[in-house]
């Protein structure tokens, strides 16, 4: 792999993870009814509102499912993945086996998205507990619905929340399974964002 190869990678690569991830959180704050007043969630919505626009024409919003969101992030994926693959000279990649490398790459990067985001709420909550960035508060409404299970079933200890730990531990364990999917699928890593 020669040198334009290894930078046209890395730049299809990080731009295609970049929209990917604006695309997945606007579909995970729809999904757990977030904010949309927020700064944060409007860029969001007119970073993905124009590709995302005929979507919804075919796919339309089931409750506060966002199926075009997903169908958007699936092709995101899909045009990384063949633009990734032809500057490596792979040429054409099956569509179905490209959109099953995305899909396993999407869910990557929404266990990524979950850990980091637990992540810092964890040290702002350290360094800063009475912080009302508008970051803060979407990351609290996004993690509040997957941390609640957790909470339910290990309380609060004196002050002390013991949920964060437990969900690491399945999250890390999401990311064993997705990496036996990969595996599974001969996904290439260079080739898909999210992995």
């Amino acid at each position: 792999m020669n040198t334009f190869t290894q930078a046209g990678t890395f730049l299809i690569q990080s731009l295609g993870s970049l929209y990917l991830s604006v695309v997945l959180l606007r579909f995970l704050l729809q999904w757990v009814k977030a904010d949309f007043y927020n700064p944060i969630s409007r860029f969001l919505v007119k970073a993905t509102h124009l590709p995302s626009k005929p979507l919804r024409k075919l796919f339309p919003t089931f409750r506060s499912f966002d199926m075009a969101s997903l169908v958007l992030a699936l092709l995101v994926q899909w045009l990384a993945i063949q633009l990734t693959a032809s500057i490596n000279g792979a040429g054409l990649i099956n569509i179905l086996l490209a959109l099953s490398w995305g899909a396993v790459g999407a869910v990557s990067l929404v266990l990524n998205l979950y850990l980091y985001g637990l992540l810092v709420i964890i040290i702002v909550s350290w360094v800063a507990p009475q912080s009302r960035h508008p970051i803060l508060l979407l990351l609290n409404q996004l993690l509040a619905p997957v941390m609640e299970p957790f909470r339910r079933i290990i309380p609060p200890l004196g002050g002390l929340d013991l949920s964060p730990i437990f969900m690491f531990l399945v999250i890390n364990m999401l990311q064993i399974f997705v990496r036996g999917v990969a595996g599974y699928l001969q996904l290439p890593a260079p080739i898909v964002p999210g992995i």
